[in-house]
């Protein structure tokens, strides 16, 4: 699920990303009509650099959105991380990285908010009365719980890893977003979230009969799901990704250990060659051109020219990223004011929100 900073004109830097195409969707309409009537909540957690399944299947969706005029709130979920694994390991320096990631992408804090977890105790105190609203059944099915703990780093899985939906619901609904940009394997959590605020807004209406909460719709990017070089999901975990701030040689020496098939001809066919099809996709992601034309052109040269291809699209695609957040990670002063500014927006609107669910709540 789960938003960034740099200097104000970074957005318009020739060194940001271009956005990609966004799906042809009713919602994307609807903000492209009035972008100023919509409130994003996106975010990451601090477990390691931002890789390119982030890049394409939210990044670029983010810094379109943050261009078209949307007001943003980007959370980055220390707490959650302690969720899958027994230590945040280099939790301060993860959080600073990933303001870099989100300020070498275009992300401009001038106009989002970019803020931790940790910094606002009234977003957190949300949660206790969301987890009221969801049953344990509810919990314990949820897909992307499930998957979280087959791949969980810790001894024995705790109970912050069944409220995690819950924990991001309590991200969502704190600053009252009603759009989330993700990727497919998070709209499990999405489902929670527009869950909890349906029944929170039930059972306690406000005196005129509205709800305080808007349910939350999913914005999918052109490219909601990359696999890994090991032909499983990207992830930051679990050491299969291409980092955004990896050096050419690294990427390169990924790219070429990448998992393809034994078919010599190249093609583009998702369900019956994923990871050949995979690696097409991403080099026409990197290229602004059809997957189709991308494989068509490697044709009968195999995975060597395949691969030789996506590296060559990807090391050019990220190296005015590169350069950007090279340049911001020489003031890491820079970073953390970003992150003070932010948590002074966040706490002010999530103890407004708080202060709301009290009085319908009738704990006031």
């Amino acid at each position: 699920m789960t938003t960034n900073t740099a200097h104000a004109t970074a957005a318009l830097s020739p060194a940001t990303a271009a956005p990609g195409p966004a799906p042809a969707t009713g919602l994307d309409e609807r903000i492209r009509r009035n972008p100023g009537a919509h409130r994003v909540l996106t975010g990451d957690r601090p477990t390691g650099p931002l890789h390119l399944g982030h890049y394409f299947g939210t990044l670029q969706n983010r810094v379109r959105l943050q261009r078209l005029g949307v007001e943003m709130f980007v959370v980055i979920a220390d707490y959650q991380v302690i969720t899958d694994r027994d230590l945040a390991d280099r939790l301060a320096e993860h959080t600073e990285n990933l303001v870099l990631d989100y300020l070498a992408t275009g992300l401009d804090p001038e106009r989002a908010t970019i803020f931790t977890h940790s910094s606002v105790p009234a977003l957190n105190q949300l949660m206790l009365p969301f987890l009221s609203l969801v049953s344990v059944a509810e919990l314990s099915r949820n897909p992307t719980v499930k998957d979280e703990i087959a791949h969980s780093s810790q001894s024995a899985v705790n109970g912050l890893m069944f409220t995690y939906p819950v924990h991001q619901a309590a991200d969502i609904l704190f600053c009252r977003a009603d759009v989330v940009p993700v990727g497919q394997d998070q709209l499990p959590h999405l489902e929670v979230a527009r869950t909890v605020a349906r029944r929170f807004n039930d059972r306690y209406p406000r005196p005129d009969g509205s709800g305080l909460f808007p349910r939350p719709e999913p914005l999918l990017s052109a490219a909601p799901l990359l696999l890994g070089t090991d032909g499983g999901k990207m992830s930051k975990s679990r050491g299969n990704a291409v980092s955004l701030s990896a050096d050419e040689d690294t990427t390169a020496r990924l790219i070429k250990g990448a998992r393809t098939d034994a078919e010599r001809r190249i093609g583009y066919d998702p369900v019956a060659r994923p990871e050949v099809s995979s690696l097409v996709l991403l080099a026409a992601l990197c290229q602004d051109r059809s997957p189709e034309t991308v494989a068509e052109e490697i044709g009968d040269r195999g995975s060597a020219a395949l691969k030789r291809t996506v590296t060559e699209a990807v090391n050019e695609h990220l190296r005015p990223i590169r350069t950007r957040r090279a340049e911001l990670a020489a003031d890491r002063g820079h970073v953390r004011q970003v992150l003070r500014a932010g948590a002074e927006r966040a706490n002010a609107v999530a103890e407004a929100t708080l202060a709301e669910v009290r009085s319908v709540m009738g704990s006031v």
